[in-house]
């Protein structure tokens, strides 16, 4: 330390060396009795004036030898309560604005309250970065949660980036605030914050930040909150009162990045994309879009789940409002949007929230509780009330701002096991010596009770891979509280078995019905997802075997079992045409192969089959009840054939499945009623690129038993088909 600030107060020295914690104190107007001192600290200024005093303009401020803190002493009624401050830089620019150290704390003590008992359920309108007026004076409100910053300052392109410029005032509880005035929409920002205990600098982005450069840039940008001409009014209505576990629900995952690029390869943006993608989801009869997260990201390789910014759509597509056009326009077409939500854990990167203060504070400390192995990221400490409210306000959030329909939640089988992917000896059991994590199973319960609470009719969807109970169960009945759950365990087992060549499917006949012992013991949601169609797992299409025929039906058939199958439906893009080649990110879908027919007939089949699922009740009414399905005969394993009803009341279809390419002629089913039988869907018409065997005349139910049923008829099984009649009563 120089000798000049040797004999500095403490406080002054604590100034110059950016590391007080109550810039208030120091900075700013003091009185004492009738007169005033104003203190200013101003790096690189070579001169400082007070603006608009009694005296007239320009009263100089005094240097303080050898530093960049200035003071002006006078009568307290000759300076103006806010005043502004004029100064001169070192390559002659002047500056004005008023002085952000003269305005009073703009917190209250009830919101911070809230905050710090993990019960603000719009911490966002509360942290973060937000213009704001006080007293007609316009300026940003910045605010953040750093308990363990000795300092914490406001960094930006108004400042020169300098931490000295714009030190911010605490609050009981860690939370940081200042209001700088003379800055709005589109300043960019970090915060630089100095740990009280080691003295490093972290320069982090704001963790409520709405909008991120794009990258690799990654400064956070001040958005002003205009109120956004929502037209979905009735959309809204209508799904607050909707019957969604009764409706038909299709969902079309998309990965907006790799799903078409314009002209010259570049991103869409959120209109264009809402415009293409409403048009596309709409001609093959989708009910919904879910987006890959679309949460601000600096990598596109994680696709989006290794977040950074969970307040802020990525740049990557536009503005926060081009996103809400995006929503806005699926809604007044009638499309919901789901998103994929990633609560579940962060990446290391050094600009985020990993080690935020200089300690864990969004994390845990112990790598046991705090890391996960396998994807080289963080977890949330959901013990701890504010970074719970981080996570639930920013549910909320989306729900609010953007008015989507819903969250699919993304690894919830890793949330939820404490020893989840780990070794004997790398997991702390709980307190109760199990390996449930009791935290982040609190904190999934009240964010699922939190948001249908406030936003009826919207979703949750579970990613949860386990034989957790009671996932997709009310909370007061002891479940998760989700409204759904994506049934991994079909998935698997209808992949594995279709993997297979048919010869030796009848050896694994029980894959395809061992799912119906616990079908109804959730309600699932059938996902043929991305995660299905990379890291060399091939597309859709190469998994099935045999030649370029028999894979295209055995594709069509795999579709045609999906939508008759109890549960919800869900299709990554590119799966619904047929695409050869696996999914990657970098580039866009192969729509190309669209000019060959038996690609168009599968995204036909796909389109057909959306339609029948959405007219015909017996096909989605009971999704998740047993009172919508019955075994006409799963014990065909000989022939690899399955059959069954989907029925709703006293209305049904009947599906039967031939998963050989052997057809089947004269092959009797039971029926329970008397009537013609009349097939509606056959996934081996021509239409689709099949052979186009089948039953083109309905089909008279004779009175033989078969099957344990009174009636039966004899049909046509066409080769790797799948089938669907109804019923003409006779």
């Amino acid at each position: 330390m120089n000798p000049t600030l040797a004999s500095l107060p403490t406080d002054l020295q604590k100034i110059l060396e950016a590391r007080h914690h109550d810039p208030f104190s120091v900075l700013g107007k003091h009185t004492q009795g009738v007169q005033a001192v104003i203190r200013a600290h101003i790096p690189g200024a070579t001169a400082v004036f007070l603006a608009d005093t009694l005296k007239g303009n320009g009263q100089p401020l005094q240097r303080i030898p050898n530093t960049d803190i200035f003071e002006w002493h006078g009568k307290h009624s000759e300076a103006s309560e806010h005043y502004r401050l004029k100064w001169r830089d070192a390559s002659g620019q002047e500056h004005i604005a008023h002085d952000p150290y003269t305005f009073p704390p703009q917190l209250s003590h009830y919101d911070l309250g809230l905050f710090a008992e993990g019960k603000h359920w719009h911490a966002y309108r509360l942290l973060g970065a937000h213009p704001h007026t006080v007293e007609g004076i316009e300026g940003v409100l910045f605010a953040t949660w750093a308990p363990n910053a000795e300092r914490v300052s406001v960094v930006g392109d108004f400042n020169r980036w300098d931490g000295r410029c714009h030190p911010m005032r605490v609050h009981h509880g860690g939370v940081w605030e200042l209001f700088i005035p003379g800055i709005g929409e589109g300043a960019l920002y970090r915060f630089e914050i100095r740990n009280r205990d080691t003295g490093e600098l972290h320069v982090k982005i704001d963790p409520y930040a709405r909008r991120f450069e794009m990258r690799p840039s990654t400064a956070s940008i001040v958005v002003t909150e205009r109120d956004y001409a929502w037209g979905d009014a009735n959309w809204l209505q209508t799904r607050a009162q909707a019957d969604w576990l009764h409706q038909p629900m299709s969902v079309y995952e998309v990965h907006l990045s790799s799903w078409q690029h314009d002209e010259h390869g570049n991103f869409l943006n959120y209109r264009e994309l809402a415009r293409r993608l409403v048009e596309h989801v709409t001609k093959l009869g989708f009910t919904h879009i879910e987006l890959l997260p679309i949460t601000e990201h600096p990598l596109d390789a994680s696709w989006g789940y290794q977040t950074t910014g969970y307040y802020a759509p990525t740049s990557r597509f536009g503005s926060p409002d081009d996103f809400r056009y995006f929503v806005d326009y699926c809604h007044r077409h009638g499309i919901g949007v789901l998103l994929d939500w990633v609560p579940g854990h962060f990446p290391k990167d050094l600009h985020g929230l990993a080690r935020f203060d200089g300690t864990a504070l969004y994390e845990h400390e112990d790598p046991r509780r705090g890391e996960h192995r396998d994807w080289g990221t963080l977890i949330f400490n959901y013990g701890r009330n504010e970074v719970k409210n981080f996570l639930m306000s920013n549910a909320l959030f989306w729900l609010e701002e953007f008015h989507l329909d819903g969250l699919r939640v993304d690894a919830v089988a890793s949330m939820i096991y404490l020893d989840y992917s780990r070794e004997p000896g790398d997991w702390i059991p709980n307190i109760y010596g199990g390996n449930e994590n009791l935290e982040a199973i609190d904190f999934l319960r009240a964010v699922n009770q939190l948001t249908h609470d406030q936003h009826p009719g919207t979703m949750t969807i579970a990613e949860e891979s386990t034989s957790w109970p009671m996932v997709s169960r009310p909370t007061y009945l002891g479940g998760l509280g989700f409204s759904m759950k994506w049934n991994m365990g079909w998935m698997h087992d209808t992949l594995q078995y279709m993997s297979k060549e048919p010869i030796y499917r009848h050896y694994h006949h029980d894959q395809l019905t061992f799912g119906l012992l616990y079908a109804f013991t959730e309600n699932f949601v059938l996902p043929f997802s991305h995660d299905e169609v990379v890291h060399g797992k091939q597309s859709m299409l190469n998994k099935m075997p045999g030649d370029e025929w028999q894979r295209f039906a055995n594709l069509r058939l795999l579709y045609t079992y999906m939508f008759t199958y109890p549960g919800k439906k869900l299709l990554f893009m590119g799966c619904e045409f047929g695409q050869g080649r696996e999914w990657d990110h970098a580039n866009p879908l192969d729509w190309w192969v669209l000019d060959y027919p038996v690609h168009q007939g599968v995204q036909t089949l796909v389109k057909d089959l959306n339609n029948l699922y959405r007219s015909i009740a017996p096909l989605h009414r009971h999704d998740f009840d047993h009172h919508g399905f019955e075994w006409i005969d799963c014990h065909d394993a000989t022939q690899s054939v399955l059959s069954y009803i989907r029925k709703d009341g006293d209305e049904f279809v009947l599906v039967a499945l031939n998963f050989t390419p052997a057809p089947r002629k004269n092959y009797r089913i039971g029926v329970p009623i008397d009537g013609w039988y009349q097939e509606i869907m056959n996934s081996d018409s021509i239409y689709y690129g099949g052979s186009n065997m089948g039953n083109a005349d309905a089909v008279r139910a004779e009175p033989l038993s078969w099957m344990g049923r009174p009636y039966s008829i004899e049909i046509t099984l066409p080769p790797l088909a799948g089938m669907v009649f109804r019923v003409w009563k006779a």
